[in-house]
């Protein structure tokens, strides 16, 4: 036998991914408890996916636009025309550059954009959609009766 550093022992040369499995699961279920809760503004017909609800403590900016096209900040009313000056004097949106979009499922594209665009230009570059879960309670609309 030969005299070696490893005093005849082999190397080890596997590389042992438990601790870094364990590691991200934990980080997983830190970001699923820590998602930030939306806070509900302006009542709108909102569309469905079967994405799971959000739920936290932490408040976060959210617009809204209903179905006459009347844009929130919150519980406040604005113009489109005022939007983006608003939100660039809105401390919030400065600060964490991200809002929530509530906007009314039977609204016209081009008026969604037009917010989001606003938004763009007033340095809110993180925009999320605001959904309701698929099976929601939501209004129903009267059948028309057959004659």
């Amino acid at each position: 036998m030969s005299a070696g550093k490893g005093g005849g022992r082999a190397t080890l040369s596997e590389i042992n991914v438990t601790p870094m499995v364990d590691v991200m699961l934990v980080l997983l279920i830190i970001f699923m408890v820590t998602t930030p809760l939306i806070q509900q503004g302006v009542k709108v017909n909102l569309p469905e996916t079967k994405a799971a609800p959000v739920e936290a403590d932490e408040k976060k900016l959210v617009v809204s636009i209903d179905l006459a096209k009347r844009v929130f900040i919150g519980e406040a009313e604005v113009t489109l025309e005022d939007f983006e000056e608003k939100l660039k004097a809105n401390a919030k949106a400065q600060k964490e550059k991200e809002m929530y979009l509530h906007a009314d499922r039977d609204l016209p594209y081009g008026v969604v954009i037009d917010v989001m665009a606003a938004a763009q230009r007033a340095g809110v570059s993180n925009v999320g959609m605001i959904t309701d879960p698929m099976g929601a309670s939501r209004p129903s609309k009267p059948k028309e009766k057959k004659k």
